[in-house]
Protein backbone atom coordinates (compact mmCIF):
# COMPACT_ATOMS: atom_id res chain seq x y z
CA UNK A 1 0.00 0.00 0.00
CA UNK A 2 1.68 3.29 -0.84
CA UNK A 3 2.13 6.20 1.18
CA UNK A 4 1.35 9.58 1.46
CA UNK A 5 3.97 11.67 1.93
CA UNK A 6 3.93 15.33 2.58
CA UNK A 7 7.28 16.14 1.51
CA UNK A 8 9.12 14.04 -1.47
CA UNK A 9 12.18 15.84 -1.71
CA UNK A 10 13.91 17.49 1.38
CA UNK A 11 17.48 18.72 2.81
CA UNK A 12 18.24 17.17 6.11
CA UNK A 13 20.64 19.80 7.93
CA UNK A 14 22.49 17.83 10.88
CA UNK A 15 25.09 19.90 12.94
CA UNK A 16 28.83 17.83 13.60
CA UNK A 17 27.95 17.75 17.12
CA UNK A 18 25.34 15.63 16.54
CA UNK A 19 27.56 12.95 15.59
CA UNK A 20 29.28 12.93 19.00
CA UNK A 21 28.06 11.76 22.44
CA UNK A 22 29.73 15.06 23.83
CA UNK A 23 29.44 17.28 21.25
CA UNK A 24 32.69 16.54 20.02
CA UNK A 25 34.35 13.80 18.03
CA UNK A 26 32.25 10.72 16.33
CA UNK A 27 30.70 8.29 17.47
CA UNK A 28 29.83 5.20 15.60
CA UNK A 29 26.55 4.33 16.65
CA UNK A 30 25.17 7.62 17.05
CA UNK A 31 25.54 7.72 13.07
CA UNK A 32 24.10 4.24 12.15
CA UNK A 33 21.42 5.37 14.39
CA UNK A 34 21.11 8.56 12.20
CA UNK A 35 21.67 6.53 9.12
CA UNK A 36 18.97 4.62 9.79
CA UNK A 37 16.01 6.95 10.60
CA UNK A 38 16.91 8.50 6.78
CA UNK A 39 17.28 5.12 5.53
CA UNK A 40 13.43 4.63 6.88
CA UNK A 41 12.60 8.05 4.88
CA UNK A 42 14.14 6.75 1.90
CA UNK A 43 12.16 3.57 1.87
CA UNK A 44 9.28 5.70 1.64
CA UNK A 45 10.57 7.10 -1.65
CA UNK A 46 11.68 10.54 -0.09
CA UNK A 47 14.05 11.91 -2.10
CA UNK A 48 17.28 13.32 0.62
CA UNK A 49 19.92 15.74 0.16
CA UNK A 50 21.96 16.15 3.36
CA UNK A 51 24.59 18.49 4.87
CA UNK A 52 26.52 18.47 7.98
CA UNK A 53 28.23 20.59 9.66
CA UNK A 54 31.85 20.42 11.17
CA UNK A 55 31.46 21.30 14.84
CA UNK A 56 32.58 18.11 16.29
CA UNK A 57 36.16 18.73 15.05
CA UNK A 58 36.26 22.43 14.45
CA UNK A 59 34.90 25.97 14.42
CA UNK A 60 35.75 28.18 12.42
CA UNK A 61 34.96 31.41 14.37
CA UNK A 62 35.97 29.69 18.00
CA UNK A 63 39.66 28.98 16.17
CA UNK A 64 39.51 32.62 14.67
CA UNK A 65 39.05 34.02 18.55
CA UNK A 66 42.60 32.27 18.76
CA UNK A 67 44.30 34.41 16.34
CA UNK A 68 43.98 32.42 13.33
CA UNK A 69 43.03 33.99 10.12
CA UNK A 70 39.36 33.39 9.97
CA UNK A 71 39.59 33.05 6.03
CA UNK A 72 42.09 30.09 7.06
CA UNK A 73 40.03 28.61 10.01
CA UNK A 74 36.44 28.28 8.13
CA UNK A 75 38.25 26.63 5.12
CA UNK A 76 39.84 24.09 7.80
CA UNK A 77 35.81 23.76 9.04
CA UNK A 78 34.84 22.81 5.61
CA UNK A 79 37.05 20.00 5.53
CA UNK A 80 35.78 18.62 9.05
CA UNK A 81 32.59 18.77 7.38
CA UNK A 82 34.31 16.69 4.22
CA UNK A 83 35.28 13.92 7.18
CA UNK A 84 32.09 14.15 9.01
CA UNK A 85 30.29 13.67 5.23
CA UNK A 86 32.43 10.28 4.04
CA UNK A 87 31.67 8.83 7.68
CA UNK A 88 27.99 9.25 7.09
CA UNK A 89 28.46 8.31 3.63
CA UNK A 90 29.88 5.08 5.12
CA UNK A 91 27.44 4.19 7.55
CA UNK A 92 24.79 4.97 4.92
CA UNK A 93 26.16 2.23 2.07
CA UNK A 94 26.56 -0.30 5.16
CA UNK A 95 22.31 -0.25 5.30
CA UNK A 96 22.32 -0.25 1.36
CA UNK A 97 21.15 3.48 0.67
CA UNK A 98 23.22 4.54 -2.58
CA UNK A 99 25.25 7.71 -1.53
CA UNK A 100 27.21 10.57 -3.05
CA UNK A 101 29.10 13.30 -1.37
CA UNK A 102 29.77 16.01 -3.21
CA UNK A 103 31.83 18.59 -2.13
CA UNK A 104 32.05 22.86 -3.22
CA UNK A 105 36.00 22.34 -3.06
CA UNK A 106 37.34 19.92 -5.38
CA UNK A 107 38.75 17.10 -4.12
CA UNK A 108 38.25 13.96 -6.58
CA UNK A 109 39.79 10.87 -4.92
CA UNK A 110 36.66 11.43 -2.47
CA UNK A 111 34.19 12.85 -3.69
CA UNK A 112 32.70 14.77 -7.19
CA UNK A 113 32.16 18.29 -7.04
CA UNK A 114 29.35 19.92 -6.62
CA UNK A 115 27.50 20.00 -9.72
CA UNK A 116 23.46 20.96 -9.00
CA UNK A 117 22.36 19.21 -12.16
CA UNK A 118 24.28 16.00 -11.40
CA UNK A 119 23.00 16.37 -7.78
CA UNK A 120 19.66 16.59 -8.83
CA UNK A 121 19.70 13.36 -11.18
CA UNK A 122 21.39 11.71 -7.95
CA UNK A 123 17.97 12.65 -6.01
CA UNK A 124 15.60 11.05 -9.21
CA UNK A 125 17.71 7.99 -9.28
CA UNK A 126 16.89 7.37 -5.41
CA UNK A 127 20.49 7.98 -4.74
CA UNK A 128 20.81 10.19 -1.31
CA UNK A 129 23.22 13.33 -1.50
CA UNK A 130 25.66 14.60 1.21
CA UNK A 131 27.06 18.31 0.12
CA UNK A 132 30.07 18.57 1.96
CA UNK A 133 32.52 21.44 2.29
CA UNK A 134 29.54 24.14 3.40
CA UNK A 135 29.16 26.59 0.05
CA UNK A 136 32.86 26.97 -0.35
CA UNK A 137 33.13 30.24 0.90
CA UNK A 138 34.62 31.51 4.14
CA UNK A 139 32.63 33.76 6.51
CA UNK A 140 29.44 31.44 5.66
CA UNK A 141 28.56 29.05 8.11
CA UNK A 142 26.75 25.03 7.07
CA UNK A 143 23.12 26.80 7.98
CA UNK A 144 23.55 29.13 5.44
CA UNK A 145 25.35 26.57 2.41
CA UNK A 146 22.30 24.62 3.66
CA UNK A 147 19.83 27.14 2.61
CA UNK A 148 21.52 27.39 -0.21
CA UNK A 149 21.58 24.04 -1.68
CA UNK A 150 18.10 23.53 -0.40
CA UNK A 151 16.88 26.38 -2.87
CA UNK A 152 19.51 24.89 -5.78
CA UNK A 153 18.44 22.02 -5.66
CA UNK A 154 14.48 22.62 -5.52
CA UNK A 155 13.38 21.12 -2.26
CA UNK A 156 10.23 21.01 -0.46
CA UNK A 157 11.54 21.74 3.07
CA UNK A 158 14.66 22.59 4.64
CA UNK A 159 14.58 20.33 8.16
CA UNK A 160 16.90 21.34 10.49
CA UNK A 161 17.96 18.77 13.34
CA UNK A 162 18.90 20.46 16.75
CA UNK A 163 19.03 18.61 20.22
CA UNK A 164 15.43 20.28 21.27
CA UNK A 165 12.34 19.47 19.55
CA UNK A 166 11.49 22.85 18.13
CA UNK A 167 12.04 26.40 18.24
CA UNK A 168 11.98 28.07 22.00
CA UNK A 169 11.35 31.65 23.36
CA UNK A 170 14.31 30.66 25.46
CA UNK A 171 16.92 28.00 26.17
CA UNK A 172 14.51 25.39 27.56
CA UNK A 173 17.70 23.35 29.13
CA UNK A 174 18.05 26.30 31.05
CA UNK A 175 14.71 27.54 31.34
CA UNK A 176 12.16 24.78 32.12
CA UNK A 177 9.46 27.68 31.53
CA UNK A 178 10.43 28.03 28.11
CA UNK A 179 7.66 28.34 25.43
CA UNK A 180 7.73 26.30 22.41
CA UNK A 181 6.54 27.52 19.23
CA UNK A 182 4.58 25.41 16.57
CA UNK A 183 4.64 27.73 13.87
CA UNK A 184 6.81 31.11 12.99
CA UNK A 185 7.09 33.45 10.24
CA UNK A 186 10.52 34.40 8.60
CA UNK A 187 10.15 37.80 9.94
CA UNK A 188 9.17 36.72 13.60
CA UNK A 189 12.26 34.19 13.73
CA UNK A 190 14.24 37.01 12.60
CA UNK A 191 13.49 39.85 14.67
CA UNK A 192 13.53 36.81 18.02
CA UNK A 193 17.68 36.69 17.19
CA UNK A 194 17.08 32.90 17.82
CA UNK A 195 20.18 31.19 17.51
CA UNK A 196 18.58 27.68 15.72
CA UNK A 197 19.65 29.17 12.50
CA UNK A 198 21.54 32.27 12.03
CA UNK A 199 19.79 35.41 9.89
CA UNK A 200 21.54 34.68 6.30
CA UNK A 201 19.99 31.64 6.10
CA UNK A 202 16.30 32.67 7.60
CA UNK A 203 16.82 35.52 5.21
CA UNK A 204 17.51 33.57 2.21
CA UNK A 205 14.83 31.18 2.84
CA UNK A 206 12.58 34.00 3.55
CA UNK A 207 13.20 35.15 0.42
CA UNK A 208 12.72 32.24 -1.44
CA UNK A 209 10.03 31.06 0.56
CA UNK A 210 11.77 27.97 1.57
CA UNK A 211 9.65 26.36 4.10
CA UNK A 212 12.03 25.67 7.44
CA UNK A 213 11.16 22.69 10.47
CA UNK A 214 12.93 22.86 13.39
CA UNK A 215 12.74 18.85 15.23
CA UNK A 216 14.65 16.56 17.34
CA UNK A 217 16.45 14.13 15.36
CA UNK A 218 17.50 12.13 18.85
CA UNK A 219 13.44 11.71 19.08
CA UNK A 220 12.91 8.10 16.80
CA UNK A 221 10.80 8.64 13.97
CA UNK A 222 10.39 12.35 13.92
CA UNK A 223 11.72 12.38 10.97
CA UNK A 224 9.04 10.09 9.40
CA UNK A 225 6.41 11.65 11.09
CA UNK A 226 7.23 15.19 9.27
CA UNK A 227 7.49 13.22 6.00
CA UNK A 228 3.93 12.06 6.76
CA UNK A 229 2.75 15.46 7.49
CA UNK A 230 2.06 15.52 11.51
CA UNK A 231 3.16 18.06 13.66
CA UNK A 232 6.75 17.93 15.18
CA UNK A 233 8.74 20.38 15.77
CA UNK A 234 8.43 24.31 14.85
CA UNK A 235 7.50 25.64 11.26
CA UNK A 236 8.77 28.52 9.95
CA UNK A 237 6.93 29.78 6.63
CA UNK A 238 5.78 32.76 5.48
CA UNK A 239 2.36 34.11 6.42
CA UNK A 240 1.57 32.95 10.16
CA UNK A 241 0.05 35.32 12.06
CA UNK A 242 1.55 37.36 15.42
CA UNK A 243 0.81 36.09 18.54
CA UNK A 244 -2.03 37.06 20.71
Amino acid sequence: MSVELKYRRILLKLSGEALGPQGYGIDAETVRRIAGEVRRIHELGVEVAMVIGGGNMWRGADAAATGIDRGTADYVGMLATVMNSLVMQDAMEKQGISTRVQTAIEMPPVAEPFIRRRAVRHLEKGRVVILAAGSGNPFFTTDTAAALRSVELNTQVLLKATKVDGIYDDDPMRNPHAQKFDELSYMQALNMGLKVMDSTALSLCKDNNMPIIVFNLRQPGALEAIMRGEQCGTLVRADVKEPA
